[in-house]
């Protein structure tokens, strides 16, 4: 059964209600989720591999539709949302994916500056865009190079790169650290907590116990799809206690 979306909160920008996920088969991904994510946190979601963690990244970004329970993002219900909103829908998210999925057939500016093409921005401002993001991850000077002669690093700044240019107001990624030594792991990391601090909301699934370990905010837990009784008690708390400070600025 689908719940109506609850009463919607300016404040919480993504709120999931007693949501379940059963791919085909039977297997049950996510079961009976609820926490909220206030404008400008930044969050870790944990758990071992297979717990839930990129089908519940997948459901923010509309990829995937619930079973069961409510997922709302930016005040809308993903589970009736029409096709024709989701790219509306997904102008507010960056995605940043585990698998990097790069384009090898064009170059590093070229990758980036394809979402703004899609969305239909004017060449110029395309442009400035791209350079832009580009300079924020530190890779302008190899704009010009294929995505396949950058280090393992350098691709995931390229996937932070593709993901920030539209300015997004919440950033997803599913285990951007996975594959780096911990220097690149740390460069990643510093470069989330300059965007969460201008404002921008995100939500980082990792297993990364170093990345986590220079984390003291709040962290979601996800055990064979459901949340852990210690991030259930806090998933709700900690969201309405950032909203309330928010009214309070």
């Amino acid at each position: 059964m689908i719940h109506a979306a609850p009463t919607i909160d300016p404040n919480k920008v993504i709120r999931f209600s007693q949501v379940s996920k059963r791919y085909p088969g039977g297997y049950e991904a996510l079961k009976n989720v609820s926490f909220e994510i206030a404008e400008g946190e930044m969050i870790f979601l944990t758990g071992h591999s297979g717990a839930g963690k990129s089908t519940l990244l997948k459901l923010i970004a509309a990829i995937e539709r619930p079973n069961g329970g409510s997922v709302v993002v930016k005040g809308k219900n993903i589970a009736t949302l029409k096709a024709g909103a989701i790219p509306f829908l997904r102008r507010n998210l960056g995605l940043i994916f585990q698998d990097h999925k790069l384009l090898f057939d064009r170059s590093v500016f070229d990758n980036v500056i394809l979402p703004l093409q899609i969305c239909g921005f004017e060449h110029r401002e395309s442009t400035k865009r791209a350079r832009a993001a580009l300079d924020k991850v530190g890779l302008l000077k190899r704009e010009k190079s294929n995505p396949i002669t950058l280090s393992g690093g350098e691709q995931q700044r390229l996937c932070i790169a593709r993901a920030i240019v539209n300015r997004p107001a919440i950033l997803l990624a599913d285990e951007p650290t996975g594959n780096l030594d911990s220097g690149y792991a740390n460069d990643i990391l510093a470069i989330f907590k300059s965007f969460n601090q201008v404002g921008v909301t995100l939500l980082i699934a990792t297993h990364d116990e170093t990345v986590l370990q220079q984390f003291s905010g709040r962290t979601l837990a996800l055990v064979q799809g459901s949340l852990t009784p210690e991030s259930a008690a806090q998933a709700i708390a900690g969201a309405s206690n950032l909203g309330n400070l928010g009214k309070l600025r």
